[in-house]
């Protein structure tokens, strides 16, 4: 018998632009600006506070498509009901903005933890944990036939247990899949990060949920060395490299160069994940023993610094308060604090097209 579908989450609560406390600014990217509030009207006491995106309605004349964005992803954000994806808190519209709210991720996003760590890089004990979490967020969105198309580490934010979730819906789109899981509907949008963009979205050749399988393997790569494998010295050099050059490894070959390599197949096809999706990642040699139901029932990865707790929060709640409206007045604007990205800061790297 065919196990039914969880019901739809509730609508989120409609925010209240009056009633909102605006600690401090986590970030700002191509789409927004993010501020890290509380609401203390359900929470005077200011223990939850959340992360809200506002859009300044203005940019909707001079940014291509940021409208349709903006409104897509709080439409993405209203279906998630997944432990390694945000949940929408709520969502707000005025005349001069758009905003919704999201569970504030104090740990940052993958940069910033990588950057914590010996030499800049990852462990191959921490990138299976992280990266079968990834997986499982994937295969997720998957089943809702929507492609994510835009993993990178600055999209990998860190929950206060540790735990990651995925952010930046807005390029993300729904396709209509066909058996095999990942033969059917195809997009041909030329969009994503430029080192992280597969070979079939450089060629033009039109893509599915593949490409999510590519950049998983982007990200495992930087995971692993601290650098992408493709990276050349200007957009047309790298996007030669994507199509021409095979990832370079060190050392033997290990379980976890083979994912890689798997993963980084330039045929979209034959790439690991392509005709069966995140099951044919998940039974790869390198997660062998992992048992995937127990992922969220560790309480705190173990290889947590003490520096990843948030310990200013309670000093900014003090400080003097930001006024959104005055915020986004051109006299007024002020730059974003480095410490988080996306969600939380903006890429280091960030190129949509």
């Amino acid at each position: 018998m065919e196990k039914k579908s969880p019901p739809p989450p509730p609508p989120p609560p409609y925010l209240n632009l009056e009633h909102l406390n605006v600690i401090k600014v986590l970030g700002k990217g191509a789409m927004g600006t993010v501020f890290l509030v509380t609401d203390q009207v359900s929470d005077p006491t200011a223990r939850s506070p959340f992360a809200l995106k506002v859009v300044d309605k203005s940019s909707f004349k001079t940014k291509f498509d940021a409208d349709r964005r903006a409104r897509w992803e709080i439409s993405v954000l209203s279906r998630l009901n997944n432990p390694f994806l945000p949940s929408l808190l709520g969502t707000l519209e005025t005349d001069e903005f758009l905003a919704w709210g999201v569970p504030y991720c104090s740990g940052g996003d993958l940069n910033v933890l990588r950057y914590r760590q010996n030499d800049r890089i990852f462990s191959p004990s921490v990138i299976r944990f992280y990266v079968a979490e990834i997986v499982c967020a994937i295969e997720y969105l998957h089943r809702m036939s929507i492609v994510y198309r835009d993993l990178k580490p600055e999209n990998v934010l860190i929950q206060h247990s540790g735990h990651i979730t995925l952010t930046d819906f807005d390029l993300s789109r729904v396709l209509t899949p066909k058996i095999p899981f990942s033969n059917g509907e195809r997009s041909n949008s030329f969009v994503g990060t430029e080192e992280y963009v597969s070979p079939e979205v450089v060629r033009g050749d039109g893509h599915e949920f593949a490409v999510d399988w590519w950049a998983l393997g982007i990200l495992i790569y930087e995971m692993m060395y601290g650098k992408t494998p493709f990276r050349g010295k200007n957009r047309k050099e790298t996007f030669r490299n994507v199509l021409t050059k095979s990832p370079e490894f060190m050392g033997k070959r290990t379980a976890l160069i083979d994912l890689i390599d798997r993963l980084l197949d330039k045929d979209p096809t034959k790439r690991l994940g392509y005709n069966r999706g995140a099951v044919e990642i998940k039974e790869h040699e390198f997660f062998r023993g992992l048992r995937w139901n127990l992922l969220t029932q560790v309480l705190r990865p173990p290889f947590l610094t003490p520096s990843f707790e948030d310990n200013s929060l309670t000093e900014e709640i003090t400080k003097r308060k930001i006024d959104i409206k005055e915020y986004f007045r051109p006299q007024q604007v002020s730059p974003p604090s480095p410490s988080y990205s996306t969600l939380n800061s903006p890429s280091h790297d960030l190129t949509d097209f």
